[in-house]
């Protein structure tokens, strides 16, 4: 099977660099999987796990948003914050959804009159807890305020 060149950068490290036969990417217009030969895309990223198969197994990524730049021999992936599954601690975590809600709050206050910056922040919110519960962690959020 063919391999196409995956690079994963967020704007603290590079995390991954590595040929992969696939790449399982969180788009904001849904989950798509990015491989060989792919039509040239450009498309952004939602909260979510991002995978990566290769010869050597499978990695699992936590992003929380970012562009993904995909063509027939590579897929790059830079990442507003990302984090290898391992790394994301119930800690960890807590930050990310508290980060998360910030942002609504802050659309909220300062950008009530622009809603699809209010809706954007509360999908956001939404997205990063969904995370959480796709990896195990606890949300800790009763409701989405």
């Amino acid at each position: 099977m063919a391999n196409v060149q995956f690079d994963l950068v967020s704007p603290e490290r590079r995390l991954a660099s590595v040929a992969a036969s696939e790449v399982r990417i969180p788009a904001t217009e849904g989950d798509m999987t990015a491989m060989a030969n792919h039509l040239p895309t450009i498309t952004t990223l939602r909260p979510g796990v991002l995978v990566v198969v290769h010869d050597g197994g499978m990695d699992e990524y936590v992003v929380s948003g970012g562009f993904a730049e995909i063509n027939a021999e590579s897929v790059s992936v830079l990442a507003e914050q990302a984090l290898p599954r391992s790394e994301v601690t119930q800690e960890v975590f807590d930050r990310m959804v508290e980060d998360a809600r910030n942002a609504l709050d802050h659309a909220r206050d300062k950008q009530k009159d622009e809603p699809d910056v209010v809706d954007a922040a509360a999908k956001l919110l939404s997205d990063m807890v969904a995370v959480g519960t796709h990896i195990g962690l606890d949300s800790k959020q009763s409701s989405f305020g």
